[in-house]
């Protein structure tokens, strides 16, 4: 069933700009069709259509319910820039295994650094794709796509988290044995590196800084890759994959 996010759309059921030019022109929906609206905030609202336009769609609520799709613990994704759109992918995919979050990180050895002027053209091509991907794959919310910072600033941000998961290349501890420790964590952040690893530096100061160095087993993952992995393995491993 087609998927549109508004906030407020309980005192405001209807739908305009894009979202009615796409339900009008592009899927040809007609009066009387279904589809669903989400708050963003993680409730849906089950709708029919009772007049559509391009300019404008306006619908019957017919059931609200909380979104089920919806995880429950909220994982921020603080991945460091990849070259080329190796980062958009991230974003999608991530997307749809449930991130509630997304922050593009610069460290030593990230090859792709954009000035100002580029970062804010990307970011917001970056939550462009995190709201379609959402649409896409059912989410009750929208996640966001935080600004770019430095990891010596993510790192000085550490008590926001119940649980930071700093993920090296070198090894560390069982992500499973630390979710098990940890299992009371509800808001968690997971940290991954740039196609150059991180430095031994930057692995000192996260660990000195609270960050758990976790292990994404023996070999060694492309930047692209260990982020995924370590959001799939924290869904699983909390129940959310079920």
């Amino acid at each position: 069933m087609p998927r549109f996010f508004k906030e407020n759309f309980e005192a405001e059921p209807f739908l305009d700009g894009a979202d009615a030019n796409h339900i009008a022109r592009s899927l040809r929906m007609r009066v009387g069709e279904a589809l669903t609206v989400s708050d963003s905030k993680g409730t849906d609202f089950d709708c029919v259509i009772l007049s559509v336009s391009p300019d404008r769609v306006e619908l019957e609520i017919k059931a609200v319910k909380p979104s089920e799709s919806e995880p429950d613990v909220k994982v921020t994704l603080c991945t460091c820039l990849l070259k080329g759109d190796k980062f958009e992918s991230v974003i999608r995919h991530s997307v749809e295994l449930g991130v509630t979050e997304i922050m593009p990180i610069l460290s030593t050895n990230c090859v792709s650094r954009p000035d100002a002027k580029a970062l804010k053209s990307k970011g917001e091509r970056w939550q462009k794709i995190a709201n379609e991907a959402a649409g896409q794959c059912g989410r009750g919310i929208l996640p966001t796509v935080l600004n770019t910072t430095e990891l010596s600033v993510l790192a000085k941000s550490f008590a926001d988290y119940d649980l930071v998961l700093f993920f090296y290349e070198v090894g560390g501890e069982p992500l499973g044995e630390t979710l098990w420790e940890n299992d009371k964590a509800k808001k968690i952040a997971i940290i991954t590196g740039p196609e150059g690893g991180f430095t031994a530096k930057e692995a000192e100061m996260l660990a000195a800084s609270g960050a758990k160095t976790i292990s994404l087993g023996k070999r060694i993952l492309r930047a692209e890759t260990a982020p995924l992995a370590a959001l799939t393995g924290v869904m699983l491993l909390t129940d959310n994959l079920e």
